[in-house]
């Protein structure tokens, strides 16, 4: 039998007792369109938690109402508690039972819960999507029935603050053989005032080539010490040896990261010194100009990249600027030959973490922040969506790229400090 069939077989072999509450229901409410059935729906909620309520009762006090045995414990029943819970298909009055000593704690409905319909996952993954506090409000309005306010949505996203800082202080993997940096620029209000705050993310390739985002910073300016806090607070959480830093240029960064990791390897963005050097050309020249320069970085030697730079310096020489980004950052080109080819290609892009910022940007073009918190809260939850579409899977041709790393006996070392190899 195929997987369909069985499937189509398990949607026909309906529950007994699920026709009949369904039977119960159209003969007693008579619903004649969706709206009807839900409010019909709405209706049994209310005696379904109440009846489960009271057995909750029954358990705690070791006997069921209206029992008139002798009874193991003083305790008894005292009266109920009314209220309103919101469920997903509207707000539902209930009566929740009470117990004279104060010791019933209900698990169906619990005391001071005001939900049940799963709201605050739903406010969460609306959050994470970037819609607005407004937007929200309208959604569960539209959907469930029932208002919420900007206040209730934000202390429901607020309850993640502790997530978050816990997050962002976590410790890490020892090991990285490959980190890369860029960063988005969002507004902030702050002191009555909107301001354009640079936020700073570092994904990280672990030894096994799975991706992992290090954490966010916050700031207004750049430099070299700036970047040594940032790095010195990635050591002090754990991580003792980087192989390699793939940047896109900001300022102080590889002073930064050399003061506290003096071995690694810090990368210029290929992808980068291309848009950098592109403005220089005309638009109808773009298609061969980019052709030219991956002949030079996808060149199968040093010597071959050689070549084919001095026939690019030639051929480009009416549009200096755009050559001059390449000769300040020849040594950038240059050392992406001293590795094979798979790793070069790893070196050479900050594709993998642009991506990352590109899904943060499609959360955060609803325009300024009332403060950094709730920056960090979007953030965090879509860096949380992030993951489970990653699902700890190595990124592409990580073999061949850890093969190659172990023939340069200085990573080897590292690689089998942490990895021991046979």
């Amino acid at each position: 039998m195929s997987t369909i069939d069985m499937a189509r077989k398990k949607n026909f072999n309906r529950n007994p007792q699920s026709e009949a509450i369904a039977k119960a229901i159209l003969e007693n409410y008579k619903p004649g369109n969706v709206e009807e059935m839900q409010e019909a729906l709405k209706d049994v909620f209310g005696p379904l938690f109440e009846a489960m309520l009271q057995g909750e009762m029954d358990n705690h006090l070791g006997y069921q109402s209206n029992d008139h045995q002798p009874k193991d414990t003083e305790n008894r029943r005292n009266g109920y508690t009314e209220k309103s819970v919101k469920t997903s298909y509207g707000e539902v009055d209930i009566k929740s039972p009470r117990d004279r000593d104060g010791t019933f704690e209900p698990q169906v409905i619990k005391k001071r819960q005001r939900d049940a319909s799963g709201l605050e996952d739903k406010v969460l993954a609306m959050y994470a999507r970037g819609m607005s506090q407004r937007d929200i409000a309208s959604t569960v309005e539209d959907i469930y029935g029932f208002e919420i306010s900007h206040e209730q949505i934000s202390n429901i996203t607020d309850r993640i603050l502790d997530e978050v800082n816990e997050w962002q202080n976590r410790p890490l993997k020892p090991f990285y053989p490959f980190l890369f940096v860029d960063c988005m620029y969002v507004s902030i209000k702050k002191e009555y005032e909107t301001k354009q705050c640079a936020v700073y993310v570092i994904l990280g390739y672990d030894k096994d080539g799975c991706k992992d985002i290090l954490g966010l910073w916050l700031s207004e300016n750049e430099g070299k010490h700036n970047w040594m806090a940032i790095f010195d607070e990635i050591k002090k959480r754990g991580v003792q040896d980087v192989l390699f830093i793939s940047i896109d240029g900001v300022s102080g960064l590889e002073e930064g990261a050399k003061a506290i990791f003096p071995d690694v390897t810090v990368q210029r963005c290929i992808v980068h010194l291309i848009r950098n050097s592109v403005k220089y050309i005309p638009s109808k020249d773009y298609k061969d100009y980019c052709t030219q320069l991956k002949k030079i970085y996808g060149a199968p030697s040093l010597k071959a990249a050689e070549a084919e730079f001095e026939r690019f310096r030639t051929r480009w020489s009416d549009y200096p600027g755009a050559v001059d980004v390449w000769v300040r950052n020849w040594r950038h080109i240059e050392q992406l030959f001293n590795y094979g080819s798979a790793v070069r290609r790893v070196m050479y892009t900050t594709n993998s973490i642009e991506s990352v910022n590109s899904s943060f940007r499609k959360v955060t073009k609803q325009g300024s922040f009332p403060n950094e918190n709730a920056l960090y809260k979007l953030l965090y939850l879509r860096i949380q969506e992030l993951y489970k579409k990653w699902a700890n899977r190595p990124v592409s041709n990580w073999a061949m790229v850890r093969n190659q790393l172990l023939i340069n006996d200085g990573f080897r070392a590292i690689i089998e400090k942490y990895d021991p190899i046979g």
